[in-house]
């Protein structure tokens, strides 16, 4: 059975889209998954599974999402040895120790691409951001200070553009990795 993680989009925030953690594992175990782990409040599942389609596997689970919470939540997949072989390619301006810049990781969301993504968003801002695509995800860091003005920062979010991509931080991506 190989390891996986599925980052569920836009969940428990500001009130919407609640999903109990507890409740999604209990869910996920009875239909099949094994060894099943959350990690904070925002949509980080840790399972085993013997398929081996990634996009297979967030259909499952988009699925019982529905079925449980009467839902409909985007679903990204990812084998556990793909994000640590993905976080060692990290650029070296990405995942350091500063507080002053943030350094998150956007997943394209099938069937969609990062590269759509990129081309609809544009850009980065100068001096305030910087990205660089990796597989179907890029690397993405900004200024904490200088976020209002980062072209990715206000498009990320837009209509259009949330829908396709799920986004989480270093250090969350790189704990998920060793659980």
């Amino acid at each position: 059975m190989a390891r996986y993680i599925a980052l569920l989009r836009g969940i428990n925030i500001s009130g919407k889209n609640k999903i109990s953690m507890p409740e999604l594992k209990t869910a996920l175990s009875e239909k099949g998954f094994a060894d099943v782990k959350t990690y904070l409040n925002s949509g980080n599942v840790i399972f085993s599974d013997d398929e081996t389609d990634a996009v297979k596997l967030a259909e499952r689970i988009h699925a019982i999402i529905f079925e449980t919470f009467n839902l409909e939540i985007p679903v990204f997949v990812i084998s556990q040895d793909e994000l640590k072989c993905l976080l060692s390619k990290a650029p070296s301006w990405w995942g350091g120790d500063s507080k002053d810049i943030y350094d998150n990781l956007i997943f394209a969301i099938a069937p969609h691409s990062i590269e759509t993504v990129a081309e609809k968003i544009g850009e980065p801002t100068e001096k305030i951001e910087k990205v660089q695509i990796c597989g179907n995800a890029a690397f993405w860091s900004f200024d904490r200070k200088l976020y209002a003005k980062a072209n990715w920062w206000k498009k990320t979010a837009a209509s259009g553009i949330g829908e396709m991509i799920t986004i989480r931080t270093a250090n969350t991506l790189r704990k998920i990795a060793e659980l």
